[in-house]
């Protein structure tokens, strides 16, 4: 079912930004909507699909011309079928939000592949509820998590609400997919970019779709606005399974994550309090080492030094100091 959905046909074109693009790029960094918007649409009736992607923000927006989704929509099928990733995704975005949820799921897929923190999202949910994709809870708790790392503000939640009825073990298992997944996510990223750049071809939209991501518009000639996309419904949050799973037992291997030494109880609280919500600590027990006037705040239960070493990496990335240690 989802291998038809993803299949792909045909090629197209990159096609490079015309100077009308640029020239509206400007005015909307200045403020002036109408003439951005004059710019944009000369270049777009010429056929450039940044030029329509950026109509398509206006339209979504509601900037220099009144909030349409249905004309922001078109726009950015237009800009897809043509190559534009960016709106690819926004197409995608749209399509599922308004109902269409089967059509816009290769294009979900295609821009959770790229890093798309929205469409991981929207991923993460289809993977947890078993709608439209295989229920699979670890890589939901994956994509979830990554949406979050990148600041989506209700992925949060959403990873809360699954805390709840996914087992400590399938957690771990996501957080390892969730690195598995950026690797991937950078890979994929930083090759159709380069093939943008090149003005090279990468594969057409989805057999059967009209319009489907390809190659992406020149990045100069889009406008500095944020992507916001205006819910139509509200995407649902994960459904409750039922029966509800039975807690896990908490983890209880040897090996330990070190989070710092102090000579205060206070701030080895405060630092706690700040990790332990961390998908790479869930089940490991809060451990207070005394040694002399100081103590050490750790988090046990790790099978391995690797296992240490691996969530260790992780908080470090995410800007907190640590030590993988034995026990």
């Amino acid at each position: 079912m989802i291998a038809a959905l993803i299949a792909v046909s045909g090629v197209f074109p990159a096609v490079p930004a015309l100077a009308d693009t640029k020239v509206g790029v400007d005015a909307w960094s200045r403020g002036d909507y109408a003439k951005a918007i004059k710019e944009w649409q000369a270049a777009a009736a010429k056929g450039d699909a940044d030029a329509m992607f950026n109509l398509g923000q206006a339209y979504k927006l509601g900037k220099g011309v009144p909030l349409d989704l249905d004309k922001a929509e078109g726009l950015f099928g237009r800009a897809a079928a043509m190559g534009h990733l960016q709106a690819a995704d926004n197409f995608g975005l749209l399509l599922f939000q308004r109902g269409e949820r089967a059509r816009a799921l290769p294009y979900i897929i295609a821009a959770a592949d790229r890093g798309e923190p929205r469409a991981q999202y929207l991923l993460g949910i289809a993977h947890f509820n078993g709608d439209l994709v295989t229920k699979d809870w670890p890589r939901a708790y994956a994509l979830l998590s990554l949406a979050r790392q990148q600041g989506l503000a209700q992925a949060g939640p959403a990873l809360k609400q699954m805390d709840e009825f996914i087992p400590i073990e399938q957690r771990q298992q996501g957080v390892a997919l969730a690195a598995q997944l950026q690797s991937q996510s950078d890979a994929t990223r930083a090759r159709q970019m380069a093939a943008v750049d090149l003005g090279s071809q990468v594969p057409g939209p989805p057999a059967g779709q009209t319009s489907g991501p390809t190659t992406g518009g020149v990045e100069s000639a889009r406008p500095q606005a944020p992507v916001v996309v205006t819910p139509r419904p509200a995407v649902t949050a994960p459904k409750p399974p039922v029966p509800r799973p039975a807690p896990a037992p908490v983890a209880t291997g040897k090996w330990r994550v070190q989070l710092g030494a102090y000579g205060q109880m206070s701030n080895a609280d405060g630092m706690w309090n700040r990790v332990k919500g961390r998908p790479e600590l869930a089940g490991h027990p809060r451990l207070n080492v005394k040694a002399g006037a100081v103590t050490k705040l750790q988090a046990g239960g790790f099978a391995s030094q690797a296992a240490a070493q691996a969530a260790c990496s992780k908080l470090k990335a995410a800007g907190f100091e640590c030590a993988a240690v034995a026990g």
